[in-house]
């Protein structure tokens, strides 16, 4: 399953508010996943890939992003998994594990836009705003409005915007 999106993730101390804000605001709350996402190692032009295993989500990702501090598109392939610990150990196998992320993340959906309140061992806590395209009919322009509009409700000041992913993050920060 393919789709676009208009992503942003930013370094946040709101994340009460924000949830808050969700609840009084109809937002469907999906629960509390302990993910661990385990990036493997391809080549930069391929995108990334990883493998998401948790409670609530076990699925392969292969996605493209440019790394911009601001809100962005993504293209993303996504496949559902039934047997998440046969996938890592044959592709890390394969193609060898790049970083290993372990996130604790609350997950919320009004319509098509799925919110994420995450804390990240070693990197602290971040929301996430995804307006989700399930079709690539739907203009970019639409997405990146909605993910604007939630920008400004949480308040997020530009700079706490981040323009890396976690895996990066990490990799940065690991001696």
């Amino acid at each position: 399953m393919s789709h676009i999106n208009f992503e942003v993730k930013a370094k946040t101390e709101k994340t009460a508010k924000i949830k808050t804000w969700l609840l009084e605001n109809g937002a469907n709350p999906i629960g509390v996943d302990h993910q661990i996402d385990t990036y493997f190692c391809i080549p930069a032009h391929r995108g990334r890939l990883k493998l998401r295993t948790g409670n609530i989500e076990n699925s392969l990702i292969q996605y493209n992003r440019s790394n911009e501090a601001d809100a962005r598109i993504s293209d993303v392939a996504y496949s559902p998994v039934a047997n998440p610990q046969a996938i890592l150990e044959t592709l890390s196998r394969a193609l060898g594990v790049h970083v290993v992320v372990d996130k604790t993340r609350e997950i919320f959906f009004i319509d098509n836009v799925k919110f994420h309140l995450d804390y990240v061992d070693g990197l602290g806590h971040f929301v996430e705003i995804e307006a989700i395209a399930k079709q690539y009919s739907t203009p970019a322009a639409e997405l990146e409005q909605q993910c604007r509009f939630y920008m400004q409700v949480f308040e997020i000041d530009p700079t706490d915007i981040q323009s890396e992913s976690y895996s990066d993050m990490i990799l940065r920060t690991t001696p």
